[in-house]
């Protein structure tokens, strides 16, 4: 079955929310130029961004590492309406003219209803986000209008029922989410299917939790593969490119290698095998079993916290104490020395609870911020005793 959108070269696109960075919010030009010249130059061409991605810093680095330097022709981009950024109606056009000149581009190619959910879809339905963005498909300012969605299939059946101009859905699928009951990832995909929408997929390697906190029993069991051309990360990339409708597998790499790393896994690409697979089962079982957080560090609930509290920093040490548990007296340095040296600790959290609304993963967010104050804070202080 062909593509639905044969502009798009190959299974990969580059995701622009993890670039490489010299300090917070600063992009590291020099490595997003060599990793924007190892993608194109290895045939793929699809790339996303948005508004709030790297708090205003990945727009302007598709600027000056993409945009400038490119053809309009040698690449695909896609943007995103995000919901921090517009009130009413009449906030949006500004705004979207704002994305363009931040790009520098006269049109997206992709212009997406960013992570939407049945409170944030109320929003952008009731401020005129959706008929909006039909205008401008209209007027050519977007070439393809879509949404891409974080919640229970039976939202997405809403907001497609409501709006069948949707023509693609972007939709976190990986292994270990495609039978989770809060991400319900096979539902939501095999609702895309139902409605013929081609998909998008984000996370799938789960903000880097499927290399970065692997069990050791888990990579034994890829190792026992005995393929040395793959890795934890080949093979979750892998996973999703055999599903029917799907477009483009977005990877997030913060680095030439990894994403070289990438391009090894997609460019010549093949489906897992039936021993592959198998082997993937088992890896998710291994991790359900683990009882992580399920945090993609995406950091929507840092930006709206009154706080600045860390939350995926402080989250990535729980699961640094579940995963390591030799190494708990590291994770303890860590957030203390490094970590909330300068506060922003889990204790400065006052509930407002802005956090959780604003949480893709619906985590409960606070409570795992007190988990975080017991486990780091309250021992030091016994320490200290």
């Amino acid at each position: 079955m062909g593509k639905a959108f044969p502009e798009i070269k190959g299974l990969m696109g580059f995701g622009s929310l993890r670039l490489p960075l010299i300090e917070s919010g600063v992009v590291d030009i020099e490595q997003t130029n060599k990793m924007v010249d190892l993608f194109l130059d290895s045939g793929f061409n699809y790339f996303d961004t948005s508004h709030n991605y790297i708090g205003g810093a990945s727009e302007k680095a598709i600027k000056t590492c993409l945009t400038d330097r490119y053809p309009r022709d040698r690449y695909i981009l896609g943007n995103k309406l995000s919901r921090a950024y517009f009130n009413c109606k009449e906030d949006i056009r500004p705004l979207f003219e704002s994305q363009l000149e931040i790009c520098g581009v006269d049109y997206f190619d992709f212009y997406l209803m960013h992570s939407q959910n049945r409170q944030r879809y109320q929003k952008y339905k009731s401020q005129g986000a959706y008929d909006t963005a039909l205008e401008l498909l209209e007027e050519g300012k977007i070439r393809h209008f879509g949404i891409s969605f974080h919640d229970k299939a039976d939202v997405l059946e809403q907001i497609l029922n409501d709006y069948p101009q949707i023509e693609v859905v972007q939709i976190q699928f990986n292994y270990l989410d495609y039978e989770s009951a809060s991400t319900e990832s096979k539902k939501v995909y095999e609702l895309c299917r139902k409605y013929n929408k081609p998909v998008f997929i984000m996370e799938p390697l789960r903000g880097g939790n499927l290399v970065n906190h692997l069990p050791e029993e888990a990579k034994a069991e890829f190792d026992k593969l005995g393929d040395p051309t793959q890795s934890p990360a080949t093979y979750a990339l892998r996973f999703p490119g055999a599903f029917e409708g799907v477009e483009t597998i977005l990877t997030g790499a913060s680095s030439p290698e990894q994403i070289a790393e990438n391009i090894s896994a997609m460019k010549d690409f093949q489906p897992l095998t039936d021993k592959e697979l198998e082997t993937v089962w088992k890896v998710r079982d291994l991790f359900k079993a683990q009882d992580m957080i399920q945090c993609t560090a995406c950091r929507y609930c840092q930006d709206v916290c009154p706080k600045n509290i860390l939350i995926p920093d402080i989250f990535a040490c729980l699961n640094n104490e579940t995963a390591f548990t030799s190494w708990k007296w590291s994770t303890e340095v860590y957030y203390h020395e490094v970590l909330t040296l300068n506060g922003n600790k889990a204790s400065d959290c006052i509930g407002c609870g802005q956090c959780e609304s604003n949480c893709p993963q619906d985590l409960p967010i606070r409570d795992l911020l007190k988990t975080a104050v017991a486990e780091f804070e309250e021992k030091e202080r016994e320490k200290i005793k």
